[in-house]
């Protein structure tokens, strides 16, 4: 009885976390359309030397996302037997994704950002002397430019 609650808990972690990290993803790609024509660029000269800059300042970005239990369970395995966490790359690619989107949205008005810069790290919980990942922590920050047209 004991096995089957725990088998039961595991699939329902898994549907419910699957769900969160669709819809989440669904909100990225849908507001990766809206901010497509506000480039951001990893460089610092990529403006035109003829370009008259109206202002400049800098934005940033930043989300904290939780692993859920289910995804936990599968890096455990894998640290144990070896190879890809791919659990973990989801995590964040959906991160890095977030922190550029919210690092845009504080954008308003600007042409293009440069110099974009993007950290991450992780948060861990302390169980029983052991660390493991519970939350992945994304920043992104650049120059949010505004030319004079």
């Amino acid at each position: 009885m004991e096995l089957l609650l725990l088998i039961v808990l595991i699939a329902l972690g898994y549907f419910a976390g699957s769900m969160a990290e669709s819809k989440h993803y669904k909100s990225i790609k849908e507001r990766e359309r809206r901010f497509l024509k506000l480039p951001a660029v990893t460089i610092k000269n990529a403006l035109d030397k003829n370009a008259t800059i109206e202002r400049a300042h800098l934005v940033s970005g930043s989300v904290v996302i939780s692993l859920d239990y289910f995804k936990r369970i599968l890096a455990g395995l894998r640290n144990i037997f070896g190879g890809e966490i791919s659990s973990y790359e989801t995590l964040i690619d959906r991160a890095r994704r977030e922190a550029i989107l919210r690092m845009k949205e504080r954008s308003k008005g600007a042409s293009i950002i440069l110099n974009v810069r993007i950290e991450t790290s992780s948060i861990g919980q302390s169980a029983n002397q052991r660390k493991t990942v519970g939350s992945i922590e994304a920043i992104a920050y650049g120059t949010a430019v505004t030319l004079r047209k």
